[in-house]
């Protein structure tokens, strides 16, 4: 806390004293980032300092027995704020992950389940759209293949914005849906799936990618019914030699192609060496960035009663009509304070 607190106010001087414009947008990040903490840390000094008063008084042999009274009221209100300031301060100096702060690549993929699967994979990409637009976030779509009968087969989306691999990373996994479906004459419940998979938007400076690692070939985008979208080659495909990972990209333009696709290429790689990273350190930096494992069943999404439930931390909610209109922090704010209250478990242990 106080290297926090030495570091908070330098900035502060710093940021006073009139720096280049350059220095300052720095300056401000960090200074944003440790705001909060500084002055968690401040009111805790101050709570402190109040106890000691207190206690002081309470030493009095001279006090009478009223005015002991509202003092030992005041230490109690005093302790508790202590204690609280403690625990609040606990959450903001766990270690973070250095991707919660980065744009994200949110990819959907239909599962099992034909039609059915690409529709549920179209409800949960407006599921989440819906979710950015209340977050203030920007949605762009990257690239898009559309079911037969609706939906998509695959999605894959750029989120930009504040916080979104932070709010988002939970969201990797399988996730399956419960309802009878459209075509379904019968009135049978089907069962069907998709996967999601959250990757934090790397930068060119976070993974390196040789030219000689990588394989661009470009052939004819096609639209629906095997027609040529255009009479250029424009479709790209980058394929990285060493681990074999393939992006496509089959849009109009070829330059816009080849720059989403290395976008996506970057991610992933990235994504890679994250969860390389987290098995070969401890279990709370594997905590601290998650298994990433896409099979796992995370969620089920079950309209006849109305439910949603997240497995990983056994909460139903039945209100998944509100859920799929995009109200997610309930279930998003619960697996962000499981994920804390793991991270402090792991952390203790250590210590």
């Amino acid at each position: 806390m106080d290297q926090v607190l030495k570091r908070f106010e330098l900035i502060e001087t710093q940021m006073a004293a009139g720096p280049s414009p350059e220095e300052y947008v720095k300056l401000a990040s960090e200074y944003a980032e440790l705001q909060e903490i500084a002055g968690k840390i401040r009111a805790l000094r101050k709570a402190e300092a109040e106890q000691e008063d207190l206690e002081a008084m309470l030493a009095d042999k001279s006090l009478d027995r009223e005015m002991r009274e509202l003092v030992e009221a005041d230490r109690k209100d005093v302790e508790h704020r202590i204690e609280t300031l403690h625990q609040e301060l606990q959450l903001l100096l766990l270690p973070k992950d250095a991707a919660d702060e980065r744009n994200a690549i949110l990819e959907i993929r239909a599962g099992t389940g034909g039609d059915e699967a690409a529709l549920f994979a179209g409800d949960l990409f407006r599921m989440y759209e819906r979710y950015a637009s209340q977050q203030g976030w920007k949605v762009e779509v990257v690239s898009a293949s559309e079911g037969d009968a609706g939906g998509y087969k695959e999605i894959v989306a750029s989120v930009s914005g504040r916080g979104v691999f932070a709010k988002l990373k939970f969201e990797s996994g399988a996730h399956r849906v419960q309802r009878v479906p459209e075509t379904e004459a019968q009135g049978r419940i089907h069962t069907s799936a998709a996967t999601v998979a959250v990757l934090p938007e790397a930068e060119e400076v976070d993974v390196e990618i040789r030219p000689e690692d990588i394989r661009i070939d470009t052939m004819r985008a096609s639209g629906a019914g095997g027609q040529h979208v255009n009479t250029t080659d424009s479709a790209v495909r980058i394929t990285h030699l060493p681990t074999g990972i393939v992006v496509v990209q089959a849009e109009k333009s070829q330059h816009q192609n080849r720059a989403r696709a290395m976008q996506i290429l970057r991610a992933r790689l990235y994504d890679a060496q994250r969860q390389k990273s987290a098995e070969e350190r401890s279990e709370l930096r594997r905590l601290q960035v998650g298994t990433g494992d896409r099979s796992e069943r995370i969620r089920t999404y079950n309209f006849p009663q109305g439910r949603v439930t997240d497995h990983r931390i056994n909460l139903t909610l039945y209100k998944l009509d509100r859920v799929m209109e995009g109200e997610l922090d309930e279930l998003i704010n619960a697996l962000i304070a499981d994920h804390q209250t793991k991270l402090l478990a792991a952390q203790n242990s250590e210590n």
